[in-house]
């Protein structure tokens, strides 16, 4: 058992994993991640500083939510934050387009490698490890 205190209201909580906060706190955080959804639907062009002062969310907590891919943003909307890798402005998620298919990429390469070494220290099965005799004098 787990136990640790709470991010936000400091009390004890059972610690299961994921978020740092009791389920309180995080039932709470929902109810505010609910209200900031309906709000975009009804103001689609405001600014994150609108978005968090209309409805008491910190700008960090919207940032959160953009980069965790709970909230995405239209092209012509004026919210947006920096690629983690480049600082190319993007709507949603942690990386642009071009900064996840490179990294894909890496990965898929880094991948192939092992196998083609291993092909490459394969003997032949001739020389392969055997038991041998001799014979006797």
């Amino acid at each position: 058992m787990d136990v640790r205190n709470c991010k936000k209201c400091r009390k004890l909580f059972n610690y299961i994993g994921g978020q740092p906060i009791c389920p309180s706190c995080l039932a709470d955080l929902e109810d505010e991640f609910q209200k900031v959804k309906v709000y975009l639907r009804e103001n689609p062009k405001a600014t994150m500083v609108m978005i968090a002062e209309d409805n008491e969310v910190s700008v960090q907590q919207i940032k959160q939510w953009i980069r965790e891919e709970r909230l995405s943003f239209t092209d012509d909307s004026p919210v947006a934050i920096e690629c983690e890798n480049c600082g190319t402005m993007i709507r949603t998620g942690r990386y642009c387009k071009q900064c996840k298919d490179k990294i894909a990429n890496n990965m898929n390469e880094a991948i192939k490698k092992p196998t083609a070494i291993l092909a490459k220290d394969k003997k032949p099965t001739r020389e392969k490890e055997r038991m041998r005799f001799l014979d006797k004098l």
